[in-house]
């Protein structure tokens, strides 16, 4: 998912069930202010924390994981006046290495880069600049100057497969992604294994299509998260199949999925996924079951602030259904549709999850 804002108290809130081509890098520097302290190379009193941030596709208003990750930044400046932030959006991934190297030229005491799909490109530039600190969005450590954020979002995902399941009134559901890459293909595991829990549990065959986590080189990608027309396009055909509910793991991409479901006159719904959707694509608010979150924003603030402060922290953060790094928005709209028993039985797989009582089997779960 790519990968999710104005949205970082909502995400915070919401966890209760709970990725240019040869042209220059593109710079839209923003907000730019700033922050004291460092770690043990930190920035001495009063002088300006500089923040920077390095976007994947889609922009910085992707409605996904761009735009949560930048929440994150921007609150960590509102908390500390004293921290500059700023970023480079790309435009593909032949971006990545020249917005890291412009990045740490250009003098940031930390670089977050956002998506997996940098992996490469921050492990080999880190591993040439071991004083500069570097942070990754859906990537683990590789070195000591290298902070990881991962997210178990099999998690997340699992409750919305159950929902999706108890929701569906024509027994089939879907979802499609972005790419096929283990920060999307991870969700959609997580909410194929729901369905299966969900025909398991209840005596039920409802039918996932788009996905089947025992196939990972099978299944439907846009192989585009900025392609609102492709979403629409896939989401018809799976409605025309179908499928009554629709999860799109696509950031814009599957903006289509809601103009597909806008088109059905109401019969199809969609459940977003990274950010809450009624907050961060509000116009299909009313079409939108719920939101499989991931919670970038909050992570990335304390990832800055600490830094600021003066140590930069290292190894891993991994947001799992116990620590609020995902889980599901809430219902909205939806909130009287959605049976008692059924949130009661969400609440009890949530507990489940955490105890280690159900078991996910997605194999890019973090390690």
């Amino acid at each position: 998912m790519r990968h999710a804002t104005k949205i970082a108290a909502v995400i915070g809130a919401t966890v209760l069930l709970v990725a240019g081509c040869g042209s220059k890098p593109s710079n839209s520097a923003s907000n730019g202010n700033s922050a004291s302290g460092g770690s043990s190379n930190g920035t001495s009193a009063g002088k300006a924390f500089k923040a920077c941030m390095v976007l994947d596709v889609g922009g910085v208003d992707d409605r996904s994981f761009n735009q949560s990750s930048w929440a994150g930044m921007t609150a960590a400046k509102q908390q500390n006046p004293n921290i500059d932030v700023s970023y480079v959006s790309s435009s593909s991934q032949n971006d990545y290495t020249p917005n890291l190297t412009a990045e740490t030229n250009k003098g940031c005491n930390s670089i977050i880069a956002v998506g997996g799909l940098m992996f490469d490109a921050v492990k080999a530039i880190a591993g040439k600049n071991a004083s500069q600190h570097y942070a990754e969005i859906d990537a683990p450590s590789t070195g000591k100057n290298v902070y990881g954020f991962q997210y178990n979002t099999a998690q997340g995902g699992f409750l919305g497969g159950y929902l999706a399941a108890a929701m569906s009134k024509t027994g089939k559901v879907a979802t499609f992604g972005g790419l096929n890459i283990p920060p999307v293909t991870i969700y959609m595991d997580g909410f194929w294994e729901g369905v299966q829990y969900y025909n398991k549990t209840q005596h039920k065959n409802v039918a996932v299509l788009g996905w089947n986590e025992k196939n990972q080189k099978g299944g439907t990608f846009a192989n585009s998260f900025t392609d609102l027309n492709k979403g629409k396009s896939i989401s018809q055909a799976f409605i025309q199949a179908g499928a009554d509910i629709i999860f799109p793991v696509a950031g814009g991409t599957g903006l289509g999925a809601g103009a597909a479901a806008q088109a059905s006159g109401g019969k199809v719904s969609v459940m977003w996924v990274d950010t809450d959707g009624c907050v961060s694509a509000q116009q299909y608010c009313k079409y939108f079951l719920t939101s499989v979150t991931k919670n970038l924003s909050d992570p990335v603030t304390q990832y800055v602030t600490k830094s600021a402060d003066g140590t930069f922290p290292t190894g891993n953060y991994t947001g799992t259904l116990a620590n609020g790094g995902t889980g599901l928005a809430p219902f909205h709209d939806f909130n009287s549709k959605v049976p008692a028993n059924v949130k009661s039985e969400l609440t009890k797989i949530r507990q489940d999850i955490i105890s280690g009582k159900i078991k996910i089997s997605s194999p890019s779960q973090p390690k």
